[in-house]
């Protein structure tokens, strides 16, 4: 969900590029709430980090606890920031509810990303 914001609220300021600790498919409920948002993640491919290694970056950005603490040093990574988000593939019960919890998640990205970019863009305006 944080790739599809990035490449939607960042246009071509950023490359974005995501990547867990194990290839998995992309959730289909994350799927279904960013297509609420009429940004489509179907076509994205799980990746694993260590695919990524070896390539400049200028962020790494970990967005759950269990990457945070899993992801080791990237070599060729500026800047690396940890965002605690919950990690909504996790959620149990029936598909309503974890439906609820999928678009909390996805809110709470929406805006933690787009207060990083204001800060970003603010610190390239002042740099």
């Amino acid at each position: 969900m944080a790739e599809g914001f990035l490449r939607a609220m960042a246009g071509d300021r950023f490359e974005a590029q995501s990547a867990g600790t194990e290839q998995t498919s992309v959730n289909p409920l994350a799927i279904r709430v960013m297509a609420e948002r009429a940004i489509d993640i179907s076509g994205h491919t799980s990746k694993v980090y260590d695919g990524l290694i070896g390539e400049r970056w200028d962020y790494l950005i970990t967005v759950c606890d269990d990457a945070n603490e899993r992801c080791p040093i990237v070599p060729g990574v500026a800047k690396r920031l940890h965002w605690s988000f919950a990690d909504p593939s996790r959620a149990s019960g029936p598909e309503a509810e974890r439906l609820v919890v999928f678009r909390r998640v996805r809110d709470e990205i929406e805006a933690r990303l787009a207060e990083w970019l204001r800060e970003d863009l603010r610190s390239e305006l002042d740099g």
